[in-house]
């Protein structure tokens, strides 16, 4: 399913989780407020955290001053004092980020955001990571924070590609010793999968897949080959492809696709779980 649908044909590979446990499901028993709010869909787990800190969440009435705290179904969550959404299905969407915007819900230098540019009817919904103001390419977004989390997460194990064009020249041996990491400025970055795909004049085109999607990890890498990036381009996330996704166009992830990629413990944490008799129907 290449191409069109964007999605790689990795039908049953769910994300590697190193020992990480799966999300609880969505049910009535308690869970951790921060994971509360990610899935009502109003920001990520981390966000969560950063506006528990800041004293803006109350529970029954009482401000917290710890993510640790439990909730169940029947608390009075608020966010600044407006009572939390209610949590809506787990779906997600590719998005053909175009350059200059930013992926955040406000943008403290007043630049046009991700979330303003989407097309009009979508519900609420978060980012599966970011791209950064001039990068373009495959943003995933979700309506559940847990899972843009988890999805996220290095540990997933979910490769990121993208095209990168840049100034300057550099030798297929000196990208193929990135396959052993690289540590930069006292930073240590994993493995990458680097290839030269041609040269343009004074510029080269590079493919360049990571799995940990560290802040500007790709230009800083290119940086330490001596080279200046000018257009960089994320063309698919795990088994989701930008494929011909037009720029600013937004394409919702089917519900059977998604559930297939996650694979069946993730997809029933997560709420995903496949509809009675679907199986029978596919059959007859």
């Amino acid at each position: 399913m290449g191409g069109k649908l964007g999605v790689k044909q990795s039908k049953g590979q769910a994300p590697r989780s190193k020992g990480q446990a799966a999300p609880s499901p969505k049910a009535a028993e308690p869970m951790r407020i921060a994971k509360a709010i990610a899935h009502a869909g109003l920001c990520s787990r981390r966000d969560a955290e950063a506006l528990i800190a800041a004293g803006r969440v109350a529970v029954n009435g009482k401000m917290l001053t710890t993510a640790a705290h439990l909730v169940s179904p029947s608390d009075k969550i608020t966010v600044d004092g407006t009572p939390l959404p209610e949590p809506v299905a787990t779906r997600l969407w590719r998005y053909h980020k175009p350059r200059g915007l930013v992926t955040s819900h406000k943008d403290p230098q007043g630049r046009k955001t991700v979330f303003e540019a989407l097309p009009p009817g979508l519900p609420r919904v978060v980012s599966v990571g970011r791209l950064d103001f001039n990068t373009e390419g495959l943003l995933l977004l979700t309506t559940d924070g847990a899972l843009a989390r988890h999805l996220e997460l290095p540990s997933t194990g979910w490769l990121r590609r993208y095209r990168v064009r840049a100034h300057g020249r550099v030798s297929q041996q000196a990208l193929d010793a990135l396959s052993r990491g690289v540590t930069i400025g006292g930073v240590r970055y994993g493995p990458v999968e680097a290839r030269l795909d041609r040269e343009q004049g004074a510029n080269l085109w590079l493919t360049i897949s990571l799995r940990e999607g560290k802040n500007r990890e790709v230009k800083r890498i290119a940086e330490q080959l001596g080279l200046t990036v000018n257009r960089l381009i994320r063309v698919s996330f795990g088994p989701f492809t930008l494929g011909d996704l037009a720029e600013g166009a937004v394409e919702e992830v089917k519900r059977r696709v998604l559930r297939d990629q996650l694979g069946a413990k993730l997809a029933e944490a997560f709420g995903l779980r496949e509809k009675k008799g679907a199986g029978q129907a596919r059959r007859s």
